[in-house]
């Protein structure tokens, strides 16, 4: 069976001749199949996958000297988080609300990543609409965390993490709204980038909370991460909160921040030693810290979830069974929460003392962090 390990290894293997692309479908559909208890995909695109697969070993049969260059994406795996349109792929969003929609267009992030020269192997598995954090609230069923099975791998972008970690697809996409990248990149023990807001368009994705979502990815090196960034990143003309960045080149000495607020009563003790350790490992790279307070740590929590139920509540009505879908009685018990939760604190006489107010503290956190950004390079 075929197992390449990273983006390179994977290119060099195709370029090479060791393999094609349509023997690297074969076993990684064949480990999908081998791994179904896992339960990481709602969606599996073998036609899909073998057409594009086909495509590539054509392009492989000529001069190859530039192709990673046209192509720097080329022949890897990919497994979409079921939030991400793809054309003429049925997308759930893991609700059985949208159990038989298929898109009429694909995602920016989808289209940029099929230009890049990836193969979709499926539509992965998520917390419905986005909302949880253990891959157990999909209405296809939960995520089982592939070093065990006992274990949930994190949420939402569960199936995401789990489908990069048990080696069923080189490379995933995912979403962050509040931790769905970060969390189960780190219950599965791979490598997963929420990038900053604003820096990967959000258009053809489905929504979750709309000034929260950010679209990332997970792979199992640094290195592929960056990679996998740089196909994403940038402006689309069809999200307005994207922009073009400008490259920082990093500077030779670093500063680190630590955040005194974040070493309180609760902090339990193995993270606490583990991230002491890590202090100890950048203090060796002569990197420099230095002790930041951000004083409205307090309240990121509780104005999270204000303004997340309030945006979901918002985002969710528009799925009325109408023009496309099945009616709001598919709705899972996750969702219905969110919706009465949001709608609540919308709600006329409720909506100053509740979500204006939250904004207004968000931007007290935001300038918390600017303040630090002043001092340090990173937290």
């Amino acid at each position: 069976m075929i197992t390449p390990k990273t983006i390179k290894e994977t290119q060099e293997g195709l370029i090479e001749k060791k393999f094609s692309a349509v023997e690297l479908v074969d076993s990684y559909l064949a480990k999908i199949e081998k791994n179904k208890d896992l339960n990481a995909f709602i969606t599996i695109c073998d036609d899909e996958a073998y057409k594009k697969a086909k495509e590539i070993d054509r392009v492989l049969t000529g001069d190859t000297s530039k192709v990673l260059i046209d192509y720097p994406l080329l022949g890897i795996t990919l497994a979409h988080k079921d939030l991400f349109l793809t054309k003429g792929i049925r997308t759930t969003a893991a609700s059985k609300v949208l159990e038989s929609y298929v898109p009429a267009y694909s995602g920016t992030v989808v289209t940029k990543m099929d230009k890049a020269g990836s193969i979709t192997i499926g539509k992965a598995n998520c917390d419905a609409w986005a909302m949880g954090s253990s891959g157990e609230h999909s209405d296809f069923g939960p995520t089982k965390n592939p070093w065990n099975r006992e274990f949930v791998p994190g949420g939402t972008s569960s199936g995401s993490a789990v489908a990069v970690a048990a080696e069923l697809s080189l490379i995933a996409t995912g979403t962050d709204t509040g931790g769905s990248i970060r969390q189960p990149a780190n219950f599965c023990g791979v490598v997963g980038l929420k990038p900053t807001y604003g820096a990967v368009s959000r258009y053809g994705v489905i929504s979750a909370a709309s000034s929260l979502d950010t679209i990332g990815g997970f792979t199992s090196t640094v290195e592929d991460c960056e990679t996998v960034f740089n196909v994403m990143k940038g402006s689309d003309g069809l999200d307005s909160n994207v922009k073009d960045m400008d490259s920082v080149k990093p500077k030779e000495k670093l500063t680190l921040g630590i955040p005194k607020e974040y070493f309180t009563e609760g902090l339990d003790k193995e993270i606490e030693d583990s991230i002491t350790q890590s202090v100890k490992v950048f203090k060796d790279l002569k990197i420099e810290f230095k002790e930041i307070s951000l004083k409205m740590t307090k309240y990121a929590v509780p104005t999270f979830y204000i303004i997340n139920t309030a945006e979901y509540s918002s985002n969710l009505s528009r799925y009325d069974g109408v023009r496309y879908g099945n009616g709001r009685d598919s709705f899972g018990e996750e969702a219905k929460r969110r919706i009465m939760m949001g709608t609540y604190v919308l709600s006329a006489g409720f909506y100053d003392q509740y979500y204006l107010k939250a904004q207004k503290v968000r931007t007290l956190l935001v300038e918390d962090f600017d303040s630090a950004f002043s001092e340090v390079d990173a937290i």
